[in-house]
């Protein structure tokens, strides 16, 4: 028996590794790859796995190791600090979708031989995005900190929030009963009370203590999670939910991050065995499966539309702030799947239930990594067709020649840190100019901001020639655009330098490169002076160590500190 198990976790360690690499390659989400797994060594597949029970268990523990990472890993003053944008957004997503979903399915019931709990579980399923493949994408895309990226990221610490909430409740949902609700909360609350009570006030001194003994301090972590689990276990609520409030517990500890990478490694293998182990689960593939995999799906992205754009246009983002936050969230969450196989476990629902959920998954886990890294052409598409409907965006309320007949001379094509700190510094120097310059660019507050400040500002994608054409880029005498190539969508410098010489072969031209193989590529394009801030910064770093050297540097922070002080900036 011990050498049965043995030999079930080595094939599917091994059969996950190869398609984990093969996944890698394709440039396709590691979770897919290990379903798939779990899908080829399963009883649908080959049949390779002898003792599924004993891996069940085992994935068991990655489950509960899942969540205690999740919940390290959530900042509560983020989710307390949310502002008024991402939380009407969160509640309209999370609340919204939910509604639709039981609206939707419960309509599609009859046809699916859907039960009262597969209706509830499906709507809950389909409210969730998955962190991990939005997270990796838009970190690769240095996304994360766009104003998209900001909403995005705000909507799913909130989903995170009300799967805690579900899994506080998901014990009793076969006897939906006031009475067994508010005692599962009343319990949640007790486990929640117990955990932070404790990490407040026993756990502090206790991992001082052993602060210097790193393998005590993973050791404590891991006991800590097991013992809040075993807590929420007693109680009657879930395992996995008494892990995810003791790693929320501890979440600010100054020992987070060391937690954090030693249970990574632990964790990761644990978590394989999980999804291979729901991959076991899935069954065979039918037009039944596939075709309601496909409605769920559909499902599922048109609500992000209805639940993420509307309020975002509601509240004046814009279509591109508002659509692209839309095809971010536009897939299944792990989250989901977790719920899933609780509810499966429990007997909340069927397995066929589960099985539609899981295909939807693999199928939005690789067409919505398509999605986003096709966004920007996306919204390029949608917008137009916006218009259209009478969807305005928020150029059909720019003024821009108002203040004057004349039309502008400076062209600042894009207004980010560097283009926010060049107008301060130009309109202090000469302020009697303001008239001479246009901003364009597509961040609402940025033009928000400009507005008030009484500067002109289109609204708009500089990658977009049409954006350029009707701005009058072609009276321009100069084109200043601060954006390095990592900030730019859609385009870059090189390619909207050759754009602009097009549309006005006469300007001075000015840009930003972040390589010095990029100079003379660009100065062959047309540009008649390239910046380059890292020589920038080399000189200041070069003259504030000459400043340290001479004791001066305090008298330098101080002198920089009353500057700072004295600007207004547009983004601060």
């Amino acid at each position: 028996m011990e050498h049965s198990l043995i030999s079930d976790i080595a094939i599917c360690i091994m059969v996950a590794w190869v398609l984990a690499f093969v996944a890698q390659l394709l440039k396709q989400p590691l979770i897919l790859a290990y379903l798939i797994a779990g899908f080829a060594v399963g009883p649908v597949g080959f049949h390779l796995i002898k003792g599924q029970e004993s891996v069940g268990t085992i994935s068991e523990l990655g489950l509960i190791l899942l969540l205690f990472m999740i919940g390290l890993e959530m900042d509560l003053k983020k989710i307390l600090g949310a502002g008024r944008l991402i939380t009407v957004t969160a509640a309209s997503q999370v609340l919204g979708g939910c509604l639709l979903g039981l609206l939707f399915f419960k309509l599609l019931a009859p046809l699916a031989g859907l039960a009262r709990l597969d209706i509830l579980y499906l709507a809950v399923a389909a409210a969730l995005s998955s962190t991990v493949i939005i997270v990796k994408i838009l970190y690769d895309r240095r996304e994360l900190d766009t104003l998209p990226g900001r909403i995005t990221l705000g909507v799913l610490v909130l989903q995170d929030v009300f799967a805690i909430l579900f899994l506080a409740v998901q014990p009793n949902l076969q006897t939906p009963q006031f009475a067994p609700l508010a005692i599962s909360l009343a319990k949640a609350v007790l486990v929640v009370a117990v955990a932070f009570t404790a990490s407040r006030y026993i756990l502090p001194p206790l991992f001082k203590v052993v602060a210097r003994l790193p393998e005590l301090v993973q050791v404590g972590a891991l006991a800590w999670c097991f013992l809040v689990a075993g807590l929420a276990n007693v109680l009657g609520l879930s395992r996995e939910m008494g892990a995810l409030i003791a790693g929320m517990a501890i979440s600010t500890f100054p020992y987070t991050l060391d937690v954090v990478a030693k249970v990574t490694t632990l964790r990761d293998f644990f978590v394989t065995l999980f999804f291979v182990g729901l991959g076991m689960a899935i069954p065979a593939p039918t037009l039944y499966f596939i075709g309601w995999a496909l409605v769920f799906a559909g499902f599922l992205v048109a609500s992000r539309l209805a639940t993420v754009f509307i309020p975002l246009q509601w509240m004046r983002q814009g279509h591109r702030a508002g659509l692209l936050p839309a095809i971010y969230l536009s897939q299944v969450s792990e989250f989901s799947l977790v719920i899933l196989t609780l509810g499966a476990a429990a007997g909340h629902i069927s397995k066929s239930t589960e099985g539609i959920v899981a295909y939807a998954f693999a199928l939005l886990a690789v067409l919505s990594t398509y999605g986003i890294l096709q966004s920007n052409r996306l919204v390029g598409w949608l917008s137009p067709l916006l218009r259209r409907w009478g969807v305005g965006d928020l150029d059909e309320h720019t003024d821009m020649f108002k203040r004057s007949t004349l039309p502008p001379r400076i062209f600042l094509l894009g207004c980010h840190w560097t283009g926010s700190s060049f107008l301060e510094d130009f309109l202090h120097e000469h302020p009697e100019s303001a008239d001479e310059l246009l901003v364009i660019d597509f961040h609402p507050q940025v033009h928000k901001e400009l507005r008030q400040r009484g500067i002109p500002v289109v609204y708009g994608d500089i990658s977009q020639r049409d954006t350029l054409y009707h701005a009058g880029i072609e009276h321009a005498e100069i084109i200043l655009c601060t954006l390095p190539n990592t900030m730019l969508k859609g385009t870059s410098n090189l390619k909207l330098a050759q754009q602009l010489r097009e549309l006005n072969p006469h300007a001075t031209l000015i840009v930003q490169a972040e390589t010095l193989a990029d100079v003379n590529q660009l100065y062959a394009a047309g540009v008649n002076y390239v910046c380059l801030p890292r020589l920038l910064a080399a000189t200041d770093l070069v003259d504030l160590v000459h400043a340290a050297r001479n004791q001066l540097l305090d008298e330098r922070r101080a002198q920089q500190m009353t500057h700072l002080h004295q600007r207004q900036e547009t983004l601060p």
